[in-house]
């Protein structure tokens, strides 16, 4: 099957009409970043859902609607009625779990979604098949093992900022496989355009493509590589943790590796930790250790370890860092030993890790030794541990800067 993107971007269009937002800003000023309503022609036969000015939408990429069969509708739209270009049938909305067959050989069949409108699942003619979700949907019914089928689709197309979690559900129901070739469609103005864009989608394990774009099933292009060990590094506030959760919130049962514990009598804190657990995935599983090596030596699904300034705080704590005495004789030693037989088991670990820590050298310089003693442990640490990762970004104020990868 060939697929040719007219549009790509959120139901009201990227930028989105009178918005002053920098993304929009951003959209204005670099044309080529501006995306219309996503609409997607499928070998000139069927098209899913309607962009403005379809017609003209399909010249510019070099088709034509004349063809069109079947127009299918996804999501309810708000906006104003879209044109129907003369000659194309009356869109439709396939019920729920009902299958179309049309004589050109594709056979469509609905999906549930988990919010109003509906996904469609298309076999061509050869046998390769494609999801398509509406914007802000998942799929319904996973969990029963109805939806969708359980071999891996050829393409999937679906809103991967807006809902990263129905990527992770379709990943643990085996409907996206490492061969599926992910596509982000209904881009919004959530994410700056440009190398941002790419780079979230790419953690993902996903990509997006310009409007006019032709596709082909099956291919099987160049997979955006997912990196399997990353470390996040950034100040206090900076955004680093939540950009860690953000890489993995794609990927279907997660373990997240809390180091800093529970703190009795200190509400303060309590209040961090319910922050954090509030905004992960449900799917998730938090595990409270600093134990890290035997998580990192079994094979599971990907570890979030937040954080490494934690675990190494534990650990000083376990080999009596903080007396000087202790720490000249045989505190530092035992430290080598531990750090070593972390990174050790990072190097081996077959696990995708995404790790969090601390950029602490930047600051004021500590008063005490022991202050000192953990800036500069910490600071090692960062660097032995990111010349173990394929990856590594720097968080300052929420932006995300790729060091390494």
């Amino acid at each position: 099957m060939e697929l040719t993107l007219l549009g790509t971007g959120a139901p009201a269009g990227l930028p989105r009409p009178d918005c002053p937002c920098a993304v929009c800003a951003a959209c204005v000023r670099g044309r080529t970043n501006a995306r219309a309503a996503t609409a997607v022609l499928v070998d000139s036969t069927v098209l899913l859902d309607l962009t403005p000015g379809p017609a003209f939408a399909a010249a510019r990429a070099g088709r034509s609607l004349h063809g069109v069969r079947q127009v299918l509708l996804s999501h309810p739209h708000d906006g104003p009625v879209m044109e129907l270009p003369a000659g194309l049938p009356a869109p439709l909305r396939v019920s729920e779990r009902q299958d179309l067959a049309l004589i050109s050989g594709h056979r469509i069949r609905a999906v549930a979604l988990d919010s109003p409108g509906t996904g469609y699942q298309v076999t061509g003619p050869g046998g390769e098949r494609l999801l398509y979700l509406p914007p802000a949907a998942a799929p319904a019914g996973l969990e029963e093992g109805r939806e969708p089928a359980a071999s891996p689709y050829d393409m999937v197309l679906l809103d991967v900022l807006g809902r990263p979690e129905a990527l992770a559900r379709l990943r643990a129901a085996g409907a996206v496989g490492p061969a599926t070739d992910v596509v982000a469609l209904h881009i919004d103005h959530d994410v700056p355009p440009g190398p941002e864009l790419h780079r979230r989608l790419a953690a993902a394990g996903a990509h997006t493509e310009p409007d006019g774009t032709t596709l082909v099933v099956g291919d099987y292009p160049d997979v955006p590589e997912i990196p399997r060990r990353t470390l996040v590094l950034g100040g206090a506030r900076s955004g680093k943790s939540a950009e860690a959760e953000q890489r993995l919130a794609s990927f279907p049962g997660v373990v997240y590796v809390a180091t800093g514990g529970a703190r009795e009598g200190d509400p303060e804190w309590a209040a961090r930790v319910s922050a954090h657990k509030e905004r992960r995935p449900a799917s998730w599983r938090t595990e409270e250790t600093c134990d890290l090596v035997p998580l990192l030596e079994e094979p599971g699904p990907p570890l979030l370890i937040d954080c490494l300034a934690l675990w190494l705080t534990d650990a000083m704590d376990s080999v009596g860092a903080w007396d000087d005495e202790r720490w000249a004789t045989v505190g530092s030693r035992m430290l080598r030993e531990r750090v070593s037989a972390l990174l050790s088991a990072l190097r081996r670990t077959r696990r995708t890790v995404v790790a969090v820590s601390n950029e602490v050298g930047s600051g004021i310089v500590p008063e005490t030794s022991a202050g000192r003693r953990f800036r500069d442990e910490l600071g090692r640490l960062n660097a032995e541990f990111a010349a173990e990762c394929e990856h590594v970004l720097l968080v300052t104020a929420g932006v995300a800067q790729p060091l390494r990868g």
